[in-house]
């Protein structure tokens, strides 16, 4: 077993005045203690996109969905045929969602899953709907600015207040699911 005692007495007070300062820094948002999601929060951004894939393809999975990895990094997944890029993003302390990343690249609908600490919210966009709004201040505006940041986009979902615009993709996990499979049975 590793000692995990501090021994440096440079170190030990640098951990004291660490400790002083704890109090002026909050944990994290207490909405989220005991929550089954809680864990997701203190992943870093890379992970919690990979959370993200492995939660939906197991939900739509469940649903007796065909989900497989896509075979190139311009789709997350393959579910029931088509090509699908996944966003994640869990409650903001503003009761919003920021699906974020958002690129033109290959695939079929857009998957927006969000968790917050009891509840989640999930919208099915195709691509092309997704592109009729590109850059678009009130749906998609752009996530970085000048010149570079044109190629990426993101979201902004208040689930207490979900613009009208937004609506007929889906809110919840059973909506999302019904309008994928209209997407995959259509002709």
């Amino acid at each position: 077993m590793t000692d995990r005692r501090i021994t440096d007495s440079d170190v030990a007070c640098l951990a004291a005045i660490a400790h002083s300062l704890h109090s002026d820094y909050p944990d994290d948002d207490d909405r989220w203690q005991g929550s089954p999601f809680a864990w997701i929060k203190k992943r870093p951004s890379r992970q919690v996109g990979a959370i993200g894939e492995k939660l939906v393809s197991g939900f739509f999975a469940a649903r007796d969905f065909d989900v497989v990895r896509s075979p190139d990094s311009d789709a997350d997944r393959i579910i029931d045929g088509i090509r699908v890029e996944i966003k994640l993003s869990t409650l903001w302390k503003n009761g919003s969602y920021k699906f974020q990343q958002i690129r033109d690249q290959n695939y079929e609908a857009l998957i927006c899953l969000g968790v917050g600490p009891f509840s989640a919210h999930c919208w099915t966009l195709r691509k092309s709907e997704v592109m009729e709004s590109w850059g678009r201040a009130d749906r998609f505006p752009h996530q970085h600015g000048g010149q570079r940041g044109q190629d990426t986009v993101w979201l902004s979902v208040n689930p207490a207040n979900v613009p009208a615009w937004l609506r007929p993709y889906g809110g919840t996990l059973a909506d999302s699911a019904r309008i994928l499979k209209g997407m995959s049975t259509a002709p």
